[in-house]
């Protein structure tokens, strides 16, 4: 409850115990190794930051590495295979390795247990607008796929994260609920890597959407697609905090109890600049929250027409003024000066 009321001196203590929470699954890498809480000098040591859990929490807590980094230490980040070349983008970081590797080093710190060594309050996240960055190549890859823009926005959507996660009845949406967002003026782009057997067909018949998220290799493959994109909507999963380590603009819709990380009440988000939370008003109800996103979409979408319409008439061409005209006007100059 702590963490949730962003009351973080409290909360990140009591939050190492989640090692003893059994329906969590956790694996304590490296027991017999040095552990860093904080407290030791890291200049010229060779520290060892591990993913924990899953994807959404490494990209969300890899971005202290550049931290650790600019205390003088040689930085090495052990993380899942899926994320291992999009994180070898992050700033400071001197090697990107297995997770669970067996390697040389002088401390070593699970990477959430790294908020608690850093004291971070509320007021003192590192929140830069990114800290991950899409590889040139792989995006003018998926540019090319997208095709052409037709004047309208490209829009990311996710709907469900992991069937196995122990909050997915909460935190997944059926595709269903989600689909009157298409009726938009946009480009609709599905990042759905996997697709449940309920949505299939519905996403079969669904021409208003075109399906790339089956076609991703890695988070890499991902971050390159993301980047191509002027907007993602997701539930919270990976995508969500991919998006907002790249600085995109993410709008996340989250369950009437939400994950501790998205506090309480909030429609922003202290680790992500450029999110937008969209909050359950009751259990269950995707419906009103859809809604709200619907108008938020319209807002949008007329945004971005403005700020289209604005450019084009910054490089229109100039009118000039007869020539004549010109004349009289600089022989009005030349009298105003003599008198």
């Amino acid at each position: 409850m702590h963490l949730s009321r962003g009351e973080y001196r409290e909360g990140w203590p009591l939050y190492e115990a989640r090692w003893r929470v059994r329906s969590l699954g956790l694996t304590r890498h490296y027991e017999d190794r040095p552990i860093w809480r904080g407290g030791e000098s890291v200049e010229g040591k060779t520290m060892l930051l591990h993913a924990e859990q899953g994807y959404g929490d490494t990209l969300q807590f890899c971005r202290y590495a550049p931290l650790l980094a600019a205390r003088g230490a040689r930085v090495i980040l052990g993380v899942p295979s899926a994320l291992r070349s999009l994180m070898r983008t992050l700033e400071g970081v001197a090697d990107v390795v297995a997770q669970a590797e067996q390697l040389q080093f002088d401390h070593h710190c699970p990477l959430l247990s790294v908020p608690l060594a850093f004291g971070t309050e509320c007021a003192t996240i590192p929140a830069p607008k990114c800290y991950l960055a899409p590889d040139p190549v792989v995006q003018a890859r998926w540019a090319a796929r997208l095709g052409p823009r037709a004047g309208r926005p490209r829009i990311g959507l996710a709907w469900s994260g992991s069937a196995t996660h122990t909050n997915d009845l909460n935190r997944s949406m059926p595709l269903g609920s989600l689909l009157p967002l298409t009726g938009f003026s946009a480009q609709f782009v599905s990042l759905q890597k996997d697709i449940r057997a309920g949505d299939t067909d519905l996403l079969a018949g669904e021409s208003q959407m075109l399906r790339l998220g089956e076609d991703l290799t890695d988070f890499a493959d991902a971050a390159g697609l993301v980047a191509c994109l002027d907007l993602v909507i997701s539930v919270d999963t990976s995508i969500a905090h991919l998006a907002g380590a790249l600085g995109k603009p993410v709008w996340i819709l989250l369950p009437l109890v939400a994950d501790w990380r998205w506090l309480q009440g909030r429609q922003d988000s202290p680790w992500y600049r450029s999110a937008r939370l969209f909050r359950q008003a009751s259990r269950g109800n995707w419906a009103d929250v859809i809604k709200r996103v619907a108008v938020a979409l319209d807002e949008f979408n007329t945004r971005a027409a403005n700020i289209k319409a604005a450019k084009r008439a910054d490089v229109s061409p100039k009118v000039r003024a007869p020539q004549g005209v010109k004349r009289s006007q600089a022989e009005g100059r030349r009298r105003d000066r003599r008198h």
